[in-house]
Formats: structure tokens, sequence, C-alpha cells
């Protein structure tokens, strides 16, 4: 038989002085993507809102393409009734970029100095008019790279022009949209561009058309920043948000319940 050699009665030194090697790291199991919102539950959403309110409007008050190009770039940190009382007077004197530029950057100051920040604003008004008779004819474009091209026109301003101007599915997220988006779980994200994203990934096509106004609005009369008017809202029932403080019934079913005691 072949002899198995005994171990050593003790370890040589060399074991004892060696550092120990550190362990292979463990590989962090891959973070999961947090599920969206369920497409039953945002479908009802947008039903409901087409149901109580199927045309609904943007409340710049304009006469065209322009006037609404105008006035949204007014309408930055500034309300739209602010906007509407400036502009009422100050389309009355220019409602084309050739009648603008005659106007002169003075002028329009004068007409819109009760908007915040209206010097820079009157600057990019006389800007954007320049732009559109040199490029465009004196025409809005409808292409989304055309209009952020323009002086004062960002993404959210382009989408609401593309949105109202030319009936483009387009959602333009303000404060209040994406108020609106978190509170009722619809998107998530830091930033506007992430909310819109998230927002057109889950509301049905059939609904875009009006998406934006509809969380516009409920956001400024309804799920309102500091006390939302939970008891007031249509789609109570669906939100999951913390700052939900009524558990009743949306206004809709509570009338229904009171008719049939």
């Amino acid at each position: 038989m072949r002899k198995v050699p005994r171990p050593p009665a003790t370890l040589p030194k060399a074991v004892f002085d060696a550092r120990p090697q550190p362990l292979p790291a463990k590989a962090l199991p891959a973070r999961r993507r947090q599920p969206g919102p369920a497409p039953e539950r945002v479908a009802e959403i947008f039903r409901r809102f087409a149901v109580a309110n199927p045309e609904p409007k943007g409340e710049l008050e304009h006469q065209s393409a322009f006037t609404l190009l105008v006035a949204v770039v007014l309408s930055a940190q500034a309300t739209d009734a602010g906007v509407n009382k400036a502009t009422r007077e100050l389309f009355k004197v220019a409602d084309t970029p050739r009648q603008m530029l005659a106007l002169g950057e003075a002028g329009v100051q004068e007409h819109i100095k009760t908007v915040g920040l209206y010097r820079n604003k009157a600057k990019n008004v006389i800007a954007l008019s320049k732009r559109l008779l040199a490029e465009h004819g004196g025409e809005v474009p409808r292409e989304r790279e055309a209009l952020e091209a323009l002086p004062g026109v960002g993404r959210k301003t382009a989408n609401v022009v593309l949105n109202i101007a030319f009936g483009e599915p387009t959602l333009a997220v303000d404060t209040h949209v994406f108020r609106v988006a978190h509170r009722l779980g619809l998107a998530e994200g830091k930033t506007p561009l992430d909310v819109e994203q998230g927002l057109v990934k889950v509301i049905p096509a059939r609904y875009m058309r009006h998406a934006h106004h509809w969380l516009i609005l409920h956001g400024r009369y309804v799920c309102q920043a500091r006390k939302p008017r939970c008891d007031a809202c249509i789609v109570s029932d669906l939100c999951r948000s913390a700052d939900k403080w009524y558990d009743g019934p949306p206004p809709g079913v509570a009338a229904q319940q009171r008719e049939t005691l």
C-alpha cells in the first residue's frame, strides 16, 4: 500500500505571518425597478377627467398661434390671469410679428410691465418676432426643434404651442402637472422632463390630446399645493398620496348615494 504522508505537527511559520486575503465581494442583487401605475387605474383617472370636462381649454387668451406663443413666453413665473390682463391691450396694437417689431421693445415693455421679469420677456418677444420674420415667413413653426430655437422658448412652451395651436398630443409639465403626477402616482421623477416622459408612457393614447389640460386644471383648482381639496376630487378614491386627507367617495358618487337615501 502507498503510504500517505502525515501532516507536520506544527504549521510552518509562513502560514501565520501571511495576511488573510479578502474574500471576493458578493455581487449586489440588481435593484428592482418599481412597477409603474396599473393601466386600469390610469385609464379610469383620465376617463373621469374626460367625462367631467370633455373639451378642456387653456386659460391663456390668444387669437392665433403667434399670440399664443407670446402669451406662453410671458407666462413663465407669472399667472395666466396676470398675463391675460397685459396681453388684452398688447394684442390690440400688435398681434403679428411685424406689428410687434413696429411697436418695439420699449412699447412691449410698457404693455407688459405688470408681468414679472417684463424687461427680459419684452426682449425675447422682439427677438422671436425678428426670427419668425427672417426664418419662417412670419409664421409660427410646428416643428419642435424650430420652436425651441426661438428666443425665450423652451420645451414646456413648445409643448403648449404644439398642443393648443397644432393639435399635437404633447404634454407640458408645469408645477401643477408635476405635483398631480406625483400625488396620483402617475409618474415619478425629479425633473419636468422625467415626469413628462413617465406620463407619456402610461397615459392611454386616446387621452393624450387633452391630458396636460386636465392635469393643469386639476392641480390649479382641486389638487392644490398647500391644501388639496380632496373632498372635491373626482378621482380621490384612486389617489395614493400621503397628502390625501379625505377617505369618502368622490363628489359624483357621494351625490348618487345621497339621492338613494
